[in-house]
């Protein structure tokens, strides 16, 4: 005969070898070995990661009991006094392995379930892996919550291992759902993302904090004794005080007896706290025997310096840094040739 019936626990499994087909209680069913179970898992852990995978298992084994509990309650007619019977007799021909409620809490809607030997803990043996079970453990909450119309979610009070021939499960009405904890891994996943580019800027930023304090005022030795600094741009704080310790710290070492500050980078503007920062950087030269000569003055540049309040007008100023460096060379008895 092509059609073979078996029944088991009141469960009945028919086989039509002409069609194909194999049936669990009037249901299209599907065998797969263990191992091949377990490469399936592992291609997802591959593909997904730890963290997600174990999400996965878990929403995947909880909406398949849902419509396990939703279709059995309207066949079985199955309640709090039959489940128990219930639960035993459907999910060992199934080969899910032991499984039977031995704790019961009618008023509370509390089960706590004895699981042994399930496909699962199987698919993990093979590799003697220690991970612990997700997808059957959250299989059977779907399952009250389909039977009771109410969300069931679990807590598994002890894994199957050695030490341990079960796992036992808690199983409660909560208001944790599988949608939440994706919307919880999700938030997880940009959070952890959101600070890999933080971290990821901030590298660059002082990444290239330090080049632009580096080349925002460089120090020019452009002949023995004579060097340059170019003012670039608009000074804060930071900028002013790096400045002036890169200049003062230079200045012994290039021996340098002229400081010739080109203003031409200032492109006219000039501020009250720029010249204060001139002056500043000009008196303290001075304080090391290097004689500051300003250069890349514009008329309207030297308009601002004449008004202002601070002591530039003090300095010898230049049209251009090559009369600034002719200048300092008339100075020292130099000249080129």
């Amino acid at each position: 005969m092509s059609i073979k019936r078996i029944v088991v626990g009141g469960i009945e499994l028919e086989w039509n070898l002409e069609t194909g087909e194999v049936l669990f209680e009037g249901g299209d069913v599907v065998l797969f070995w263990t191992s091949a179970m377990e490469t399936f898992f592992d291609t997802i852990r591959e593909i997904s990661g730890t963290e997600a995978t174990q999400l996965v298992l878990e929403t995947t084994g909880f909406r398949q009991g849902v419509i396990v509990g939703e279709g059995f309650k309207d066949m079985k007619q199955i309640d709090t006094s039959n489940i128990v019977e219930w639960i035993s007799n459907t999910y060992a021909p199934a080969g899910w392995g032991k499984v039977e409620i031995v704790e019961m809490d009618i008023d509370k809607n509390t089960f706590t379930m004895q699981i042994q030997n399930d496909w699962e803990y199987k698919m993990n043996l093979l590799k003697n892996k220690n991970t612990e079970g997700i997808f059957v453990p959250s299989h059977y909450a779907g399952v009250l919550t389909g039977i009771f119309g109410i969300n069931f979610w679990y807590k598994t009070l002890q894994y199957q291992r050695e030490g341990n021939p079960y796992s036992l499960v808690e199983y409660f009405p909560s208001d944790v759902t599988v949608q939440q904890n994706i919307r919880e891994l999700s938030r997880k996943q940009e959070d952890d993302q959101i600070r890999k580019l933080e971290a990821l800027v901030d590298e660059h930023t002082k990444s290239l904090q330090s080049l632009v304090k580096e080349l925002s005022s460089p120090i020019i030795p452009v002949l023995e004794g004579i060097i340059v600094v170019p003012m670039i741009g608009s000074y804060d704080e930071q900028r002013t005080e790096d400045l002036i310790f890169k200049t003062l710290s230079e200045l012994p070492k290039h021996k340098a007896n002229y400081l010739l500050v080109d203003l031409t980078g200032l492109n006219q503007h000039i501020t009250e706290h720029t010249a204060s920062l001139i002056d500043k950087l000009g008196a303290s030269a001075r304080l090391l025997g290097t004689e500051v000569i300003l250069v890349g003055i514009s008329p309207e540049l030297a308009i601002m310096i004449a008004q202002s309040q601070n002591g530039l007008k003090t300095f010898e100023s230049l049209q251009s840094l090559q009369h600034g460096i002719y200048y300092a060379l008339g100075r020292s008895g130099r000249k080129i040739v």
